[in-house]
């Protein structure tokens, strides 16, 4: 299965009652494998799950640390974009050449890389002293 496809099918199992805003993602793995994650809300908002951050957290359930490509899907009227704590989350287990391709339902796509979504990312570097 394509990443589009993985991330437009588990887009219909969000669970988002509250803003109706279903959000599906997709990740291949340095090792090939797709793993998809959707939106979780909550009725205390902050506690809801994104859809790429649920991605991430099957990938390293699995295993593996490392992805490489992202698709993430809404109905939106433009290809929507990770939020900035998924940006952040994203740069954590991607370089900044991961290809990030933002869609909507009507098949309008928009890729960018992680260094272009996350410019000054913070990052292991930064740890070096410490």
């Amino acid at each position: 299965m394509s990443l589009q496809k993985s991330a437009l099918s588990v887009r219909e199992n969000a669970y988002a009652p509250y803003s109706n805003f279903k959000v599906g993602a997709a990740i291949r793995s340095e090792g090939g494998t797709i793993y998809s994650g959707c939106n979780v809300e909550n009725v205390a908002y902050p506690e809801g799950t994104c859809a790429e951050a649920g991605a991430i957290a099957a990938m390293v359930a699995a295993g593996e640390t490392r992805l490489s490509e992202v698709y993430v899907i809404a109905d939106s009227p433009h290809p929507v974009s990770p939020c900035g704590g998924c940006r952040q989350k994203l740069a954590e287990f991607g370089t900044g050449d991961v290809v990030v391709t933002m869609a909507n339902l009507d098949g309008v796509e928009q890729k960018m890389t992680l260094a272009d979504l996350m410019p000054g990312a913070f990052g292991e570097h930064h740890m070096e002293n410490t």
